[in-house]
């Protein structure tokens, strides 16, 4: 990671922080009152350079999730509770991810990290994403963003998501790689936020 990407991702996290720690209270909060401890969600996931690390993002399934299911959320995931349907529709659940930041195991803005699971079946050429910091939001996250409802439409959703969507994500991500700046890295954040706000803004219209 450039010295300039380092700085623009610790400067932005920790204004973002000085804002976001009151929200993260409160959800911490909710979480704990309506399904319990652990509030967080702590899993590995593979880093810059084939490096494991502990992503962490607020707890939106039941408790022991992963034991009855594929790391994959699909549809409406029985196991996903009420209050975390609407942590990951405003992707609130990934504010803990700033602290992933802060420690520099991410980034604000690169591919999204992978399970072991699925990157050791990448090819030699999909290896070539390992050599970027991993983000909380990328290009692929932007085009992939109802990706739970498109692999409810396929009978075997995990082998959907390996043979179209994980391939694309990560043509899209090298792309990325090609033309990273801050400008690009900016413009990915407020892209992000805006689709959110856009997204939240007509679910409150169509249930007005």
């Amino acid at each position: 990671m450039s010295p300039g990407k380092r700085a623009f991702d610790v400067t932005v996290t920790l204004a973002g922080l000085s804002f976001a720690l009151p929200l993260m209270a409160v959800i911490a909060a909710l979480v704990a009152a309506g399904d319990g401890f652990p509030v967080l969600f702590r899993q590995e996931r593979i880093g810059r350079g084939g490096a494991p690390f502990p992503i962490l993002k607020f707890r939106t399934m039941v408790r022991n999730a992963q034991a009855c299911g594929l790391p994959l959320t699909v549809g409406d995931d029985p196991r996903v509770t009420k209050l975390g349907r609407w942590l990951r529709r405003t992707k609130l659940d990934e504010l803990p991810q700033l602290f992933n930041v802060l420690r520099g195991e991410m980034s604000l803005v690169g591919p999204r990290p992978e399970v072991l699971r699925y990157v050791a079946l990448y090819t030699d050429d999909q290896k070539r994403v390992l050599a970027l910091r991993p983000g909380i939001t990328d290009p692929a996250s932007i085009m992939f963003r109802n990706e739970a409802v498109v692999l409810a439409r396929y009978s075997d959703p995990e082998e959907a998501y390996l043979k179209k969507i994980m391939p694309e994500k990560i043509r899209l991500n090298l792309a990325y790689a090609q033309r990273r700046s801050t400008a690009a890295d900016l413009g990915i954040l407020l892209r992000t936020l805006l689709l959110l706000w856009r997204h939240e803004a007509g679910r409150r219209r169509s249930h007005s």
